[in-house]
């Protein structure tokens, strides 16, 4: 097969088939995310952002773009890492170097955990920093001369942001390294992002997730594997010593947000001035729980994808989760990724003004009496991510991680699951695939197929795919393997070995690019 004939067939696997509802809602769809953009530059404008008043309209929009380009970098760059570990780096050393120096730095040891930890922390870090730049901070805020209900729609309700944060900064180019994962990463942008990833959980921020991680391992019963040797002396005692630091600074924070709500100096107070305080807690955990639920469910949805159907709910509620989930090829799994997607977004804007402090630095009322200096630092959002990447992420991922039945079982497992879908049919996002179609041509990524075969490919010329072991405490859940690499389907995971293929004809190796006969796989 020439490399033209491979190409085509790479696109005709994975490309979406174009129907008349199809191409409306990706129309619809830009037109959203255009308006949006719009109304996001608008408000920077004429000064209703946070930003955009304490420092410039200029700066905001700066700031603004900054934050969603690496946000975008960020989501992208973990769809490639979680999905590459199967992958012998030696087919694409040569193809991709960067690529292997980001696997190479990334596969070694504990560090892919390490990453994801960190990287958490950096999505809700950005996704709070675009909302100072691009929320409007009053009720009062108008612009563009909407009708009322408009107005409460795209300024109130958020979905301006959430359609403008979601197709730029996340989804498109989450679609495209999803299947060009060796092309998305192979740049010195997401060499420096994963080292930040990987700074960040080394300060220790987050580390009571490790005492979380714990405590789930010895619920379970199920051991905690790791690729390292067991930590000893100092190594062992600064360990802890970050695990009690991260506890006191997570503690610290859960007293500021508490205390400012019940002060009324959030953002909560001005942009929704009707919401009581009690109400403005009880949103602050409900959310939370929401969005945890969500990150769960992911992590368990993905860790019983190879199950049996029989073993994969044993509750009414369980058996009605899988069945939608799982019908007909498995398409709901990927629907339920793009609603999912949509509420933990709106979810995260509405906690971002739950926690957001309303403090003018040099006011007096600083709270806590710190220092300006402090209070600055605060009102840029850093408590509410620690809070938020802790609570409302790692500890559910981590708890869906080591009970996935346990998630399944759960009606509002069953719930959540309907709602993310009805969100997906509606189209908001659907502009994503446009503009990943768009980003792909731009940048001239190639499937990965294209350069390192399809799983049963490299199964048939003994470089199959490696296993992961079925252990607690991995973000991307056990059995988690992402989209395995050169897949047509986000539920296919890698085949073990040669001997699963049942047929094969080829005249060479089908990884050197040059000539590939048809195979036919279990």
């Amino acid at each position: 097969m020439t490399e033209v004939e491979k190409n085509t067939a790479a696109a005709d696997s994975h490309d979406v088939e174009l129907t008349p509802f199809t191409i409306f809602r990706y129309t619809y769809s830009v037109c959203l995310l255009i308006f949006s953009i719009v109304l996001v530059i608008s408000l920077m404008f004429t000064g209703n952002t946070k930003l955009a008043a304490d420092a410039s309209p200029w700066a905001a929009l700066f700031v603004c773009i900054g934050a969603v380009v690496w946000l975008s970098m960020i989501e992208g760059q973990q769809a490639s890492l979680v999905g590459l570990p199967p992958v012998d780096p030696e087919l694409y050393k040569d193809t991709h170097p960067v690529t292997y120096l980001n696997a190479a730095t990334a596969f070694l040891g504990d560090n892919l955990d390490r990453y994801l930890m960190g990287r958490q922390f950096m999505v809700l870090l950005v996704v709070f920093i675009i909302n100072l730049c691009g929320a409007p901070t009053s009720a009062d805020a108008d612009v563009l001369g909407m009708p009322g209900w408009l107005k409460t729609i795209f300024l109130d309700v958020g979905l301006g942001m959430i359609i403008f944060t979601c197709q730029l900064g996340q989804l498109t180019t989450q679609v495209n390294a999803s299947h060009c994962m060796l092309d998305f990463i192979n740049n010195y942008f997401a060499l420096f992002t994963l080292y930040t990833a990987m700074c960040i959980e080394f300060s220790g921020v987050m580390h009571s997730s490790y005492l979380i991680q714990n405590i789930l391992s010895v619920l379970s019963g199920k051991p905690i594997h790791s690729n390292e040797e067991p930590k000893k002396g100092f190594t062992l005692i600064f360990f802890w010593g970050r695990v009690l630091m991260s506890l006191a600074i997570l503690g610290f924070s859960l007293a500021v947000v508490i205390s400012a709500l019940f002060q009324g100096k959030t953002m909560m107070a001005v942009k929704y001035p009707n919401v009581s305080e009690g109400v403005s807690i009880f949103l602050f955990f409900f959310l939370m729980c929401i969005v945890g639920m969500l990150e769960g469910m992911q992590i368990a949805f993905f860790a019983v994808a190879k199950l049996p159907a029989s073993e994969r709910g044993t509750s009414f509620f369980g058996k009605k989760t899988c069945d939608l989930l799982f019908k007909g090829n498995g398409q709901n799994l990927p629907g339920f990724m793009i609603g999912r997607q949509l509420t933990v977004v709106a979810s995260f804007f509405i906690v971002a003004s739950i926690t957001s402090m309303n403090i003018q630095p040099g006011s007096g009322d600083n709270i806590f009496g710190v220092s300006d200096g402090a209070q600055a630092f605060l009102n840029l959002g850093f408590h509410a991510a620690v809070i938020t990447t802790i609570l409302a992420s790692i500890t559910w991922q981590l708890a869906a991680s080591a009970f996935p039945i346990a998630f399944l079982n759960n009606p509002f497992t069953y719930i959540l699951l309907c709602f993310a879908l009805f969100l997906e049919w509606t189209g908001l996002c659907a502009g994503a695939w446009v503009l990943a179609r768009i980003m792909k041509k731009a940048l001239k990524y190639e499937y990965d197929e294209v350069y390192v075969g399809t799983p049963e490919e490299r199964a048939a010329n003994n470089h199959a795919d490696k296993d992961f072991a079925d252990d607690v405490g991995h973000m991307y859940g056990g059995g988690f393997r992402g989209h395995a690499v050169g897949s047509h389907d986000a539920l296919d995971g890698p085949i073990q070995s040669k001997d699963e293929v049942v047929h094969t004809t080829a005249s060479k190796d089908p990884l050197d690019g040059d000539g590939m006969s048809t195979e036919e796989a279990v």
